[in-house]
């Protein structure tokens, strides 16, 4: 794998081992379920405009930016319960409307779907607003190796090898014990030894590499590094215990799959298609750390003193609802579908130009979207 013989395996290690701020609990409640009227969105909004500093500068934002009508970031969620799913899967949606004030339009934060009435309303959406970018926080495949010891040649094959029953078997709902996988590990199972010392980096894409322990290093970007301050990077086998991805991304990929089937373009496994006179939907993975940069997202004073921060720096969150920014204020999981939703919609002038990656390892593991990539 590319840059892992550089790193420090057993500082990376260390880290991986340690919690991290990340902790998926009740928190929020009181938060409205979706299909509530929009009361805040209607609510006074603080007296700014939009700049261009708020947006992408030079021709490509004029070519670009009205490709794309509707942006919906969604912080997932691998709750096993109907509840739990509604209370914890977030998303925060931008619409454009010539009276919104957020990049030329309105974002409204909702939770109260389950994962698939989710995906329901994404395809619902979507034939209302096909110029429409959709994010998901989830792990969207897993290193090439293992698909390639599945038999999956794409990642349209490994979702359907997921959906089929062996996600949960790896999950260890289905099954015996004795059947269980154990390279899928977490609460209360320790890290297998094939992932340990120089196996390490063999558990994580490279997506995963260059984001959350790459920038780290010498030579490394700074500013990026900065980013993952005090994160344990995770890797999609890790099924269990603080701010593990794995559980949340396979049961995301039936879902993922159903996307695909009605019609989404996924990047960076195809093309965008949000240009031209039948425009597709375009569905691509994120990792919300990337968007928000350091906070303490556990922490609602934390929380709070980011938003006001923003608020001071430029029109795209002091054209927030006061009802959006209470709801941020209240929940991590809206705090993070909610600053996602904004930073996409900084940078949408990009999302018509995505193209499929032609890299033989990244157009099967994917890509974790950011801005500048």
């Amino acid at each position: 794998m590319e840059g892992a013989a550089d790193y420090d395996a057993e500082q990376a290690e260390r880290q991986q081992d340690q919690p991290d701020n990340r902790i998926e609990n009740d928190r929020g409640e009181g938060e409205r379920p979706a299909g509530d009227e929009q009361d805040e969105e209607d609510e006074q909004l603080e007296h700014r405009t939009v700049t261009p500093a708020d947006s992408l500068r030079g021709a490509a934002v004029k070519s670009s930016v009205s490709q794309v009508d509707r942006i919906v970031a969604i912080d997932w969620s691998g709750d096993k319960s109907q509840s739990g799913q509604r209370r914890k899967i977030w998303a925060g949606v931008w619409t454009r409307d010539a009276g919104g004030r957020v990049g030329g339009g309105k974002i409204r934060l909702e939770n109260g779907r389950s994962r698939e009435e989710l995906t329901e309303w994404l395809v619902g959406m979507a034939s209302e607003t096909p110029r429409m970018v959709v994010s998901i926080d989830c792990c969207f495949s897993y290193p090439a190796w293992f698909l390639a010891e599945r038999g999956c040649a794409t990642v349209f094959d490994f979702w359907r090898h997921v959906a089929q029953g062996h996600g949960e078997r790896w999950l260890g709902t289905l099954g015996d014990e004795a059947d269980r996988d154990l390279r899928f590990w977490g609460r209360p199972h320790k890290r297998p030894n094939v992932f340990c010392g120089t196996g390490y980096p063999t558990m994580m894409r490279r997506t995963d590499m260059e984001n959350k322990i790459e920038q780290r290093l010498e030579g490394g970007d700074p500013e990026r590094a900065a980013k993952m301050r005090g994160i344990a990077p995770k890797s999609p086998f890790q099924i269990g215990g603080s701010g593990s991805v794995g559980t949340g991304s396979l049961r995301a990929m039936p879902w993922l799959l159903k996307l695909w089937e009605s019609g989404f373009r996924v990047w960076p496994f195809e093309d965008a298609g949000l240009n031209g006179r039948e425009p597709k939907p375009l569905l691509m993975e994120m990792y919300t750390r990337l968007l928000t940069g350091a906070v303490k997202k556990s922490n609602a004073a934390a929380r709070k003193a980011y938003l006001a921060a923003k608020r001071k720096e430029g029109a795209l969150y002091s054209g927030l609802s006061r009802g959006v920014g209470a709801k941020a204020e209240r929940s991590e999981d809206a705090f993070d579908a909610l600053v996602c939703c904004v930073e996409m919609v900084r940078h949408r002038a990009a999302f018509g130009a995505l193209r499929a990656t032609t890299d033989e390892v990244l157009r099967v593991e994917s890509i974790t979207w950011r801005p500048g990539i």
